[in-house]
């Protein structure tokens, strides 16, 4: 073969490894995404119900941050009832519950029911202008 030759199959030889590392990197983190993704579903509907629980046997959401919120499901609330949700949430130092990249969840209330907020892949929550915003919003 001529050395130009093997040149040129050296090359694409190197263009379709990369390609192939690009493709398998994609992959691992869009399916890493997936699953966090998945878990802050199954996380909030944990949390939806252990609201509402907590509105049924109390008589109200509980009020607050996040740490209070969670407090109050801990049984620091009038008639000391301990709401269990049905898989441990993980919580950070000051006792906020966590989205599952690490970052403290917002929860609102309103008459209508609840919100909850995850900032997302990047950590940090963004407004409406900002064009790539990754946060995750679920209402009950």
């Amino acid at each position: 073969m001529c050395p130009l030759v093997k040149r040129v199959v050296g090359i694409i030889g190197l263009v379709a490894i990369l390609a192939g590392a690009v493709y398998l990197v994609r992959l691992y983190s869009t399916r890493s995404v997936n699953a966090r993704t998945a878990k802050f579903n199954a996380d909030v509907e944990n949390l939806f119900a252990g609201l509402q629980q907590n509105k049924e046997n109390v008589g109200s959401y509980p009020i607050g941050s996040n740490s209070d919120i969670i407090k109050m499901m801990q049984g620091n609330n009038p008639k000391k009832l301990i709401i269990l949700v049905s898989r441990k949430a993980e919580l950070n130092d000051k006792g906020e519950i966590l989205d599952p990249w690490g970052t403290p969840l917002r929860i609102y209330f309103s008459d209508a029911g609840v919100l909850v907020r995850s900032a997302g892949p990047n950590r940090r929550f963004d407004d409406s202008t900002v064009m790539n915003s990754d946060d995750f919003f679920r209402s009950n």
